[in-house]
């Protein structure tokens, strides 16, 4: 998986490939090492073609992590599949989905 991370007046993290037990453990790292200074988190999915539980685990932990902040974390651009998974798991009622 590729990410790439802009830092602007929103953080956008843009995810391209599949985000899965492996990829999810990278991305956790390079956040990390990141500062989210922004009041609002974008994670663009729109080149993303695959979410395993593990990279909802991630989402999860980030969006606690920012709310504890008083920041926003919003998922943008999900692709069928990804809605799907974000359907039957109910994320898209625990996340901001646009």
């Amino acid at each position: 998986m590729e990410s790439k991370i802009e830092h602007g007046e929103n953080l956008v993290i843009s995810l391209k490939g599949r985000l899965d037990t492996v990829t999810s453990a990278e991305l956790a790292k390079k956040l990390e090492n990141e500062p989210l200074d922004e009041s609002i988190v974008i994670m663009d999915m729109k080149e993303l073609e695959y979410i395993s539980s593990a990279g909802l685990r991630l989402l999860l932990s980030l969006k606690k992590k920012l709310s504890a902040e008083n920041k926003e974390f919003e998922i943008h651009n999900l692709n069928d599949v990804c809605k799907e998974v974000f359907r039957v798991t109910g994320f898209q009622n625990i996340l901001t989905v646009k």
